[in-house]
């Protein structure tokens, strides 16, 4: 079996939507005088996401970071929405109209009583985060990415947004593009729900990640060999929840840095940085250089960057290397930050690895779930 160009399928079947390189929330908080007094009221828990024992637990993973926005549109006529698509996690939801927490009246909000698609159900929804939540019901209505149209998908419709974290979102919801098993309240994903209904030409999707404000974007049943060099290296599946592979090390100056006798790794594009276990991301950081600030970012001499050296993954066999250009990330004010950060997470298959964005951004990315593998390829 082979991938098929972008180039030669039908407009009707294989669609990108545009991803916008939003403003941080750091950003955001920073020019308003609050990151400090945010941070110590919320402090971030990026390990809650992946505990497979709380199923209804999505925490956003360095949520502060989070940039990579897209639109979609729900009911009849259209509402439009921003939202993050997020490989790791599985629900579609958005706020709603009857929900008058001060989030809500923050960002747009679904109406039912405008849709003539829109059909309610009494199941309720619950979506507990690190630092807040989402409580409301779940309702069906027409869901459109790009000019995909998917008819009856399931989505959340947020009534109560509790504290002030999600006030600060640059987006209104969620897509989750992961699979079924870890969706809250079992709700069908919108993808399985594209491929179910046979509009898309392949039962997969891609992603790039441009490190400018625009040129990102999630392509639905095609690959664009354009927006990348060489050939995509498959990898299989450790595990049908998240987008999880086995890696079997992570080098630096030729040797183990971390994850010496093998680890999990989840590519996941609603985490920003690179996150593993305290011991090796303690060890990448000494070898950097960096010191911890104030608000918890690991601060690197800029001046120090071109003697770094790559940080290799070797993942089923293949090394994937990251260049100092890519896990060192320069602010607009000038200084320059680790992309690596500390969460602890530990299962029956060992310590895992988030490969967020910082990853991401290097490696053009395939989450094909017809053969349940992912493909990697440098990034153009």
């Amino acid at each position: 079996w082979r991938h098929v160009s972008t180039l030669s399928l039908t407009a009707a079947f294989c669609l990108r939507v545009k991803l916008k390189k939003t403003k941080s929330m750091r950003e955001a908080l920073s020019e308003r005088g609050l990151l400090q007094d945010f941070l110590t009221k919320h402090p971030p828990s990026p390990a809650a996401k992946y505990f497979p024992t709380a199923a209804a637990s999505e925490p956003l993973a360095n949520y502060l970071d989070l940039e990579y926005v897209g639109t979609v549109a729900i009911g009849t006529p259209a509402q439009e929405f921003a939202v993050l698509f997020d490989t790791g996690s599985s629900n579609l939801w958005v706020p709603s109209i009857h929900c008058s927490s001060e989030a809500c009246a923050d960002h747009r909000r679904y109406n039912p009583a405008l849709s003539s698609t829109y059909r309610g159900t009494t199941d309720s929804i619950s979506i507990w985060y690190g630092t807040g939540s989402m409580v409301g019901y779940l309702a069906y209505d027409t869901v459109r990415v790009a000019d995909i149209q998917v008819s009856n998908q399931i989505f959340g419709l947020s009534v109560v947004e509790p504290g002030s974290f999600l006030y600060y979102m640059p987006f209104d919801g969620f897509l989750g593009l992961a699979f079924p098993s870890i969706s809250s309240s079992n709700a069908t994903p919108v993808f399985d729900n594209m491929m179910s209904q046979g509009l898309v030409s392949q039962n997969l999707f891609s992603i790039y990640l441009s490190p400018n404000e625009n040129g990102s974007f999630v392509m639905f049943g095609g690959i664009d060999d354009a927006y990348f060099s060489g050939n995509l290296s498959w990898i299989p599946l450790s595990s049908e929840t998240y987008w999880q592979v086995k890696v079997d090390s992570i080098t630096m100056y030729g040797r183990p840095i971390a994850c010496p006798y093998g680890c999990q790794g989840i590519v996941d594009s609603g985490t920003s940085l690179l996150a593993g276990p305290p011991a090796g991301i303690g060890n990448i950081q000494y070898e950097l250089g960096a010191a911890q600030a104030k608000n918890g970012s690991y601060m690197v001499n800029c001046g120090f960057i071109s003697r770094l050296p790559d940080i290799i993954f070797i993942i089923n066999g293949i090394p994937f290397p990251l260049p100092p250009q890519a896990y060192i990330r320069q602010l607009k004010d000038g200084s320059c930050t680790s992309g690596f950060e500390a969460f602890s997470l530990h299962t029956a298959a060992g310590d895992h690895w988030i490969l967020g964005d910082v990853f991401l951004r290097h490696y053009y990315s395939v989450f094909d779930r017809a053969n349940n593998m992912v493909g990697l390829a440098p990034a153009l």
